[in-house]
């Protein structure tokens, strides 16, 4: 498999992960800033992986889910979380984690894949300033 298609499959995953902590957190948001940035956010990663798929099926490959144990520490992180304190500040603390989780997973392939396609790599650029711009938006509600 060349760097192009692990590259594709990483940010595939890391999308999906965002969308589903998204999709779980904007229902217990209190405040219509913090649902508006957060629907932004999905709303960006959805064109990014529609781009990420689409890259990949032209590559002859599928696309890669998250990693079972990661996903089933998330949704148990946010659903106990928002069970304790669904506030705003919560839900903000929450996604700057995952933000941040983010940012340095994808750098970190981005890194690792050092041949992947320019437009490969152009995709996880905007995914990691995606989740930085989210991460430094939230602030104002930690």
């Amino acid at each position: 498999m060349n760097d192009t298609v692990k590259l594709l499959r990483e940010c595939n995953a890391g999308i999906k992960m965002g969308e589903s902590a998204i999709e779980m957190t904007v229902p217990k948001a209190k405040s219509g800033e913090l649902r508006r940035l957060l629907n932004a956010c999905k709303d960006e990663h959805a064109t990014l992986g529609d781009r990420t798929h689409s890259m990949l099926l032209r590559q002859g490959a599928d696309t890669k889910e998250p990693h079972v144990m990661a996903r089933m520490m998330s949704d148990a992180k946010i659903c106990t979380t928002l069970a304790m304190s669904g506030s705003d500040k919560k839900i903000a603390s929450l996604m700057t984690d995952g933000c941040n989780m983010g940012v340095k997973s994808i750098s970190m392939y981005l890194n690792r894949y050092k041949k992947a396609s320019p437009e490969a790599k152009d995709i996880a650029r905007k995914l990691i300033d995606s989740e930085s711009t989210l991460e430094q938006e939230l602030r104002s509600f930690l």
